[in-house]
């Protein structure tokens, strides 16, 4: 390795895209992540122990560590084990807890990958607003505890841009926790422009719950039904419980009735092609849906309302949020100081939210639809790129997959974009390409000849530190 430069082209790297709804992982050149391992963990205290290491404390004297069992991926978190709960490491895209993150990359490469680690570069996607103290605490831990040859870190919205065969664009990103829009010049993030929005997967899934609530709709999630019987259209459901169920923790029992509420959301909900009216949306057919109990239901309008959120935040019914706790929202202006804004006439309505979906609000980010999102973005960056990040913009992320969304998209910003520039909206057709861009554009770097000598080489990080990765990864 003459010159601490990495020439790892012989051996794949591994590409990881770390999500807060799952992390994908897979070899460089191909073409989609051959692992997609939810980001949620079930965690199971065991008691205590002993403290393992031999020490010349009395044993009175030793400390008893909590010994904890993890559960990771599909099938061990949806198998109900009493007092289970069930935790995400990942926060803000960026991650808060650093055990259970390990322990999804041990299980990755001890069930998925199946190789040493030591063998293989590492290439990881992070949030474009991430923070450098964990930055350095990443590439500590791949270097230190995985002992890789060599690791590199780049932000989401370039690898984004890179999958679709661009260097300069605006990336929007619609996912579990956050919309963000990301603009990305001749490969670089600029920080001062990324404008988020909480707006998103989990936003609507509250609206849902709302719904059902309202209707007097019982979610009972697949784990709990032993038998159910046909029930009329509308009526209630017919269904018996299972009787030798464990006591489940309460975020297990959430976490399920999510993803039943993920299914619904992904077969019934669209997005109007205009600003919602619900007298001419009421001419369109409804959508039936059965839930795992049994109930069905026409859907008609609802499936509308619900998604126009998104768009049109003022159209959103106030719920109830957990310990009654004000949301405050920062609204970001090109040219004024961040606004904190509690209530608001013109752009929003109060937004409050069942289950405390977004705790206190993300620090600087924007209560603002997806459409006003992308125009605020393109205003605080240079008169002189705008044009080209009007010219290329990226739509990626699991929430985008809502029908209708792109079009309704397209539609807002074209009667936003300034008469002398062109708009183009890029959107990949299949669902998979769309999740799992991020990691695409990494599997594309990471195998590229000219890249390998951007490597952070293991000789590197042991003579100049953790700090490297702030001057090798911009």
């Amino acid at each position: 390795m003459s010159g601490g430069v990495y020439g790892g082209d012989e051996v794949g790297g591994v590409v990881f895209d770390i999500g807060a709804h799952s992390v994908r992982a897979g070899y460089a050149g191909e073409d989609c992540p051959k692992y997609d391992v939810p980001t949620f963990v079930g965690t199971l205290d065991e008691g205590t122990k002993d403290e393992i290491m031999q020490t010349a404390v009395p044993s009175e004297e030793k400390p008893k560590l909590p010994e904890k069992k993890y559960f990771i991926d599909t099938n061990s978190i949806h198998l109900p084990k009493e007092n289970m709960e069930i935790i995400n490491p990942v926060k803000d895209g960026m991650i808060e807890d650093w055990d259970t993150f390990e322990k999804i990359l041990d299980y990755i490469y001890a069930k998925d990958i199946k190789s040493e680690s030591s063998l293989h570069p590492v290439l990881m996607s992070e949030a474009s607003w991430n923070v450098r103290p964990k930055r350095e605490k990443l590439t500590e831990l791949m270097f230190e505890k995985y002992n890789i040859p060599a690791f590199f870190l780049c932000k989401n919205a370039v690898l984004t841009a890179f999958a679709n065969g661009r260097s300069t664009g605006l990336v929007i990103d619609s996912g579990a926790t956050q919309t963000s829009a990301v603009p990305v010049h001749d490969g670089y993030v600029l920080q001062q422009a990324i404008v988020k929005s909480p707006l998103a997967g989990d936003f609507i899934m509250a609206q849902c719950r709302q719904m059902f609530e309202e209707k007097n709709v019982e979610i009972a999630p697949p784990y709990v039904i032993a038998t159910k019987e046909v029930s009329k259209e509308g009526g209630p459901a017919i269904f018996t419980k299972k009787n030798n169920l464990p006591s489940v923790a309460k975020s297990f029992h959430r976490h399920m009735v999510n993803e039943t509420i993920q299914d619904f959301q992904a077969s019934v909900l669209q997005v109007s092609d205009g600003p919602y009216d619900e007298s001419a949306l009421e001419s369109i057919p409804g959508v039936v849906y059965e839930f795992p109990n049994g109930y069905n239901d026409i859907f008609g309008v609802e499936r509308f309302k619900i998604c126009e959120g998104l768009f049109d935040p003022s159209n959103v019914k106030s719920a109830t949020v957990k310990d009654e706790k004000k949301i405050v929202f920062h609204i970001l202006t090109p040219h004024l100081p961040t606004l904190r804004v509690q209530k608001s006439g013109d752009i929003f309505r109060s937004l409050r939210c069942k289950h405390a979906i977004f705790d206190k609000g993300i620090e600087g980010s924007t209560a603002i639809g997806v459409t006003q999102v992308v125009t605020t973005s393109v205003g605080m960056t240079d008169i002189d790129i705008r044009a080209g990040l009007f010219g290329s913009v990226i739509v990626t992320g699991g929430n985008t997959l809502l029908q209708g969304f792109i079009d309704r998209l397209n539609r807002e910003l074209l009667s936003k974009t300034p008469p002398s520039m062109r708009l183009k909206l890029i959107s990949n057709n299949t669902p998979m390409e769309r999740r799992f861009n991020p990691w695409i554009g990494g599997s594309i770097l990471a195998s590229l000849g000219s890249f390998q000598q951007m490597w952070i080489s293991k000789q590197e990080y042991e003579d100049q530190g953790k700090g490297s990765v702030e001057r090798k990864c911009p």
